[in-house]
């Protein structure tokens, strides 16, 4: 299991502002939590990391930064 924030260098939508934006875990298995940083926040469970980029990867405006 490992941690990692999701950084968003540049907020495309408008909607979601810039910065760490979700902090998340991936499982050994390659499933993936992320729980977003915002005033109504919601937790999703998505099945990789590949996945959550390409919802909100917003063509590379939106990175993982692995904790550990």
């Amino acid at each position: 299991m490992r941690r990692f924030r999701l950084i968003r260098d540049d907020d495309i939508s408008g909607v979601s502002g810039r910065g760490h934006v979700a902090d998340g875990v991936e499982f050994d298995d390659g499933r993936v939590v992320t729980r977003w940083r915002a005033a109504i926040a919601q937790t999703c469970v998505w099945d990789s990391i590949d996945h959550i980029l390409a919802v909100h990867g917003h063509g590379g405006a939106t990175r993982i930064e692995w904790i550990d």
